[in-house]
């Protein structure tokens, strides 16, 4: 093992400058590990001022740069010292961190494999470089990445749980929950750890997890988000022990806990909904022309629907690629910046030429998501709010909506604790009325666009998913492909098909009344 304090890499960083000159790279350094960019950055630029060949000096200040988000003179930076110092692997390594904060995915990878290339037996240049491809959607080439840093730091407070997250995106749960578990021993009130098990297909908790997640939270833990996510774990856990009102009971608590630190106003986001309702109240007259890379099918629905595993099935076709980022929404952004404040209100204003500009837009932000091939399933699932100017901008666009029963999808989404967004899932009545305003704008694109809306029940494709995903791929215009289905069936996990509802029995009467049977 090298211990990544000792390695060479890390050693003699400051070597050809003066005594004085050390001194002040060294206080830059400490500045930077007390959170002080600032000073950091002064000390640096005086350095540089004095010692503008210093490759050292000029690694800092961009990884200074980039703390503070100022993402373009990092860049600058660091390109500059690895053309001073190529063979620099800790410069390599934070040119790629950077690259991939500022858009440049594919050069952030080069630049980590060079750094691994550079200094193979550095853990830290691996994890970053797992990291990335995982955040990427490639956890193949990630569990490769981190197993090679669990070689070398076996200890590595963040691989291990890197790696499971991995592995379970491969469909390889065993390994995943055997590295979870690992990590609990280590380590007990993970709530990384716990979620990450909670969140498997297939993996159940027993009466030994539940004694365990009681045993953490009597203890005095170090943030009140870690209580609300064991909380959440906790439910689960008292789930598959069948004790279903404790269950909601302790569900119940941890939502609020949540709910209450939110600034989520259900009455601005329905009436947000109203007014994109009113602006595309008819088709607007958009874009003429269809773009040869315009081949873009928007996969839309509520989270824990199982659209983002349809999303996935289908960006397993050989012609077709996937991508989940918001470009959408940045489009929108940016056009309501340019023209004012007016918003949505504003959408009958634009001309055919305004659409085909959005639409060039778009598939310029999403170019680098297709990665050359001629289909792109856009799997960003809440585009559902901006499907009229979707399909005005991209007149070749489509739309796969995949729908789940309502109770299950809702109360699915209220017993998981989201990494981020999705606010309005911490409270039943938000939840319902959030539902009620997508199923309503959802038949309203419907009606709006025949022929270029397909809708997906979820229950049918676990039932048949060869005839459904042959369905969707025809309604697409992409021929059937093997690789659909298998994708489909690695990610499927067997709690998929349990109608959870049933099981809490009348817990749910209220979400049922607010629901109004849907």
């Amino acid at each position: 093992m090298v211990d990544k304090q000792a390695h060479p890499l890390l050693r003699d960083r400051a070597a050809g400058l003066s005594a004085e000159l050390v001194r002040q790279l060294d206080e830059a350094v400490d500045a930077i590990d007390r959170r002080q960019p600032e000073q950091a950055e002064a000390l640096l630029a005086e350095l540089l001022g004095r010692e503008p060949a210093c490759a050292e000096a000029r690694r800092l200040l961009g990884v200074v740069q980039q703390l503070r988000g100022e993402h373009v003179p990092a860049v600058a930076n660091l390109r500059q010292a690895v053309a001073q110092n190529p063979n620099d692997a800790l410069a390599q390594m934070n040119l790629g961190i950077a690259l991939q904060s500022m858009g440049e995915p594919e050069a952030a990878l080069a630049a980590l494999r060079r750094a691994c290339g550079l200094a193979p037996d550095f853990a830290p240049g691996w994890f970053n470089y797992g990291q990335m491809l995982l955040a990427l959607g490639r956890p193949a080439g990630a569990i490769t990445a981190l197993h090679r840093v669990l070689d070398h730091d076996p200890d590595h407070p963040v691989a291990r749980l890197v790696l499971a997250e991995a592995q379970a995106g491969v469909g390889a749960a065993a390994q995943a929950a055997a590295n979870y578990r690992d990590v609990l021993q280590r380590r007990p009130a993970s709530a990384e750890a716990w979620t990450g098990l909670c969140n498997l297909a297939g993996e159940r908790f027993g009466a030994d997890d539940v004694a365990r997640l009681r045993q953490v939270l009597q203890t005095a833990l170090p943030m009140p988000a870690v209580r609300t996510a064991l909380g959440f774990v906790l439910s689960r856990a008292l789930e598959d022990q069948c004790e279903f009102h404790e269950a909601f009971r302790v569900l119940r608590k941890a939502n609020a806990q949540v709910r209450r630190q939110l600034q989520w106003n259900a009455g601005v986001e329905h009436a947000h909904i109203e007014a994109v309702l009113a602006a595309f109240a008819r088709p607007l007259n958009g874009a003429r022309e269809a773009l040869p890379e315009g081949q873009v099918v928007f996969v839309v629905g509520l989270p824990c629907s199982g659209a983002a595993l349809v999303a996935r099935s289908l960006a397993a076709h050989p012609q077709a690629a996937g991508d989940d980022q918001p470009h959408l929404q940045r489009v929108i952004e940016a056009e309501s910046l340019r023209r004012g404040p007016a918003g949505v209100r504003r959408a009958g204003t634009q001309t055919p030429d305004d659409w085909a500009r959005l639409g060039r837009d778009y598939l310029a932000r999403s170019a680098s998501g297709r990665s050359g091939k001629p289909w792109l399933f856009d799997a960003c699932l809440p585009n559902w709010r901006m499907l009229g100017a979707a399909m005005t901008m991209l007149p070749q666009a489509r739309v796969v909506n995949v729908r789940r029963d309502a109770l299950e999808t809702c109360f699915d989404c209220y017993s998981q604790l989201f990494a981020s967004g999705n606010e309005f899932s911490y409270a039943l009545d938000d939840l319902a009325g959030y539902w009620h305003d997508y199923d309503r704008m959802m038949r309203h694109w419907e009606k709006l666009y025949p022929g270029r809306v397909h809708e997906l029940a979820s229950e049918s494709l676990l039932a048949g998913p060869e005839e459904q995903l042959r369905g969707v791929l025809a309604f697409c215009g992409l021929d059937d492909d093997p690789a659909c289905v298998a994708s489909l069936r690695s990610e499927r996990g067997v709690r998929a098909d349990v109608a959870r509802g049933a099981l809490y029995g009348n817990e749910l009467d209220h979400l049922r009344k607010l629901l109004g049977g849907a």
